[in-house]
């Protein structure tokens, strides 16, 4: 059995592959996930609240109590009853008989209280997880974007060293090299910028599991490994069994054991009670017993199943409701993990390829004087402006894959291929 975050955890496997000796303090994603599963209160609540309810399913199960009670009459009185003389002591004991299964209706309402917390218990993890995915790619996306920014860096200084060989050569003026240099500072800038976001979102992360300084420098992972996009009709054809609408099945059991209990109270119960007496006049013991019924019951609870039948009758409406919701929001979801799927291919594939090209071919023509530095820095801020939107838009993808795993509670195998999800408990 899969882990209670396989979910999420397969259908972002490419953030917590294994990376042979990791970097030290450095995060993967089923990390993340255990820290949240062990510490979050959110989660650690369900253990009380699952007590609670199981508490309340032993009370139904309980029988109707004995009562017991000790009345004593005529006493003290007066004249021939003068004190206790005539007394009559009664020791009872009462209870009630109850009809046509009230108690196991009870039981049936009450147990289907404990099995709609698994469907709530499993909702709320799944939406805590995602969130945790959501913050751990926001850490890897400031993270691969200080590494352009350090690639970035690196070429810029280089133009510097060939902007000022030009300048001492005479062949361009000192104009050149202040621009180059002041690119330069601007990528200094953007990188020190992105520096402080990538804490800032680690810092994040690490508030969902209560911790307020992060104890990793670094997550695992890359962005731009995306998975197959699976078929939006095989996602139609998961989300009944999604948490959203697995928890009306419950939900439905609830109300109809809440019908049939309401019915039930139709029919009244006996009450019934029976002792002894002393009769201290004569000094005699006697029986006694009785019972007695409420009338009106029938009319008394018509109003309370009216209102639980219209209850379950409107619980069909609110799940389709709910469905088509839902449909919506996959088939956004799916869409915007297609274009986005296809956009960061297209730029591994083509756009970047092309541009590293021209960029080389622009250093060979301005070192040899047939390119000015403007046309050559604009070819080389097109290229990583293109690896900047690749990151981002690929960090949108798995993020849009992440909701289609939080509607659906199913994993998906990345690396190019999918496999058969498994449902998760």
């Amino acid at each position: 059995m899969r882990p209670p975050w396989a979910a999420l955890a397969v259908a972002t496997c490419f953030l917590s592959l294994s990376i042979g000796a990791q970097e030290a303090r450095t995060l993967t994603l089923d990390e993340a996930f255990s820290r949240l599963i062990a510490r979050h209160p959110d989660l650690a609540r369900f253990r009380y609240v699952r007590d609670s309810a199981q508490a309340a399913l032993d009370e139904a199960t309980q029988r109707p109590t004995l009562n017991a009670s000790l009345d004593i009459e005529n006493a003290p009185g007066t004249g021939e009853a003068s004190g206790f003389k005539r007394a009559e002591t009664t020791l009872s004991l009462a209870s009630v008989f109850e009809r046509d299964g009230r108690r196991e209706a009870r039981r049936a309402v009450a147990d289907a209280q404990v099995q709609a917390l698994g469907a709530q218990e499993d909702a709320t993890r799944l939406d805590l997880l995602a969130e945790v995915a959501r913050r751990y790619l926001d850490v890897l996306s400031d993270q691969e974007l200080s590494q352009i920014a350090d690639a970035e860096l690196a070429q810029r200084e280089q133009v510097v060293e060939a902007a000022a060989q030009r300048v001492r050569a005479g062949a361009s003026p000192e104009s050149v090299r202040l621009t180059a240099e002041a690119a330069v500072a601007r990528v200094r800038l953007q990188r020190a910028r992105t520096l402080a976001e990538t804490r800032a979102a680690a810092r994040r992360l690490a508030a969902l599991w209560n911790d307020r300084a992060p104890d990793f420098e670094r997550v695992a992972g890359n962005p731009l490994d995306l998975p197959a996009v699976p078929s939006l009709a095989s996602l139609y054809a998961l989300l009944d069994r999604s948490p959203e609408l697995r928890r009306f099945a419950d939900e439905e059991r609830l109300r109809d054991a809440r019908v049939q209990l309401a019915r039930l109270a139709r029919t009244s119960d006996i009450q019934w009670h029976a002792g002894v007496r002393r009769l201290e006049a004569t000094d005699d013991w006697a029986a006694v017993a009785g019972v007695s019924m409420s009338l009106g019951s029938a009319r008394r609870a018509e109003p309370r199943v009216r209102a639980a039948e219209a209850e379950l009758a409107a619980l069909s409406l609110e799940r389709e409701s709910e469905k088509t919701a839902l449909y919506a929001t996959l088939s956004d979801a799916h869409a915007h993990l297609d274009a986005a799927s296809v956009e960061v291919d297209m730029a591994r594939t083509d756009v970047l390829p092309r541009l590293e090209r021209a960029e080389q071919a622009a250093e060979r023509a301005y070192r040899a004087g047939a390119l000015s530095y403007l046309e050559w820095a604009q070819v080389e801020s097109e290229m990583f402006a293109v690896r900047r939107d690749q990151v981002l838009t690929a960090i949108d993808a798995h993020k849009a894959l992440i909701e289609i795993q939080r509607l659906t509670g199913e994993p998906f195998v990345a690396s190019g291929t999918s496999s058969r999800p498994e449902i998760q408990p």
